[in-house]
């Protein structure tokens, strides 16, 4: 293990961003240190191929099948992996640019019905994104500045955004349309969406509720 631990050490490279690095401040007036961090053997994309590999062998097919299985996955998967990038994208923007802490503390005057309206952030980014994870990386560190600025736990916050996130997740345009062509129900994406989005609102809201009563009189559900 620290063989590997090593070699993917000597793996990672973390280029400063010219122009940008010590250019932005935190919420405690702080410069960032902007880097890139690119870990060839430690990304999980590097597990996954080599994973893809290994199963090659153990199920014993040619590279042609191989390379054309691989194709197919990458044809099926072209506008996911367009709109994951670009939400990975715009949250390094976000986060590096010092718009998550501008929207923070902006957040932070909602006073103690930020902790309501904590979910609904989540909430949302899912709804846009179609993905609990992109949500997080979109608003999960905006949620750690604002609730930091509050005074309120920022593991409350972030985990609310995630929570929220979840009930998002059955009025996502994305996975409706998924949810739809698995089961052969193209085309009537609109009455699964009108089915789904009243219990989507009541838990949301349900949610905030929680998430606000935690944030006082139950504080001490919060690990």
């Amino acid at each position: 293990m620290k063989a590997l631990n090593t070699l993917g050490s000597s793996l990672t490279f973390m280029p400063e961003v010219p122009g940008l690095s010590n250019k932005i401040v935190n919420a405690s007036g702080q410069p960032i240190l902007a880097v890139y961090k690119l870990e060839l053997l430690g990304a999980a994309g590097t597990a996954i191929l080599f994973a893809a590999i290994v199963t090659k062998f153990i199920v014993r097919i040619s590279w042609r099948e191989w390379f054309a299985t691989f194709g197919e996955t990458l044809n099926e998967l072209r506008f996911p992996i367009v709109t994951i990038a670009s939400v990975v994208g715009f949250a390094y923007v976000t986060n590096a640019s010092g718009m998550s802490t501008t929207l923070g503390m902006t957040l932070a005057k909602t006073g103690s019905l930020f902790a309501f309206f904590s979910p609904f952030l989540g909430w949302l980014g899912v709804f846009i994104t179609g993905s609990d994870t992109s949500s997080n990386l979109l608003f999960g560190n905006l949620q750690k500045v604002t609730a930091t600025s509050l005074g309120m736990d920022p593991v409350l916050a972030v985990a609310a955004n995630s929570s929220g996130g979840v009930v998002g997740k059955m009025i996502s345009p994305q996975s409706i349309a998924v949810a739809c062509a698995a089961v052969g129900l193209a085309g009537k994406e609109s009455d699964l969406f009108r089915f789904t989005v009243k219990h989507s609102i009541f838990l949301i809201i349900l949610i905030g509720i929680l998430t606000f009563l935690q944030s006082n009189v139950l504080s001490w559900m919060v690990p």
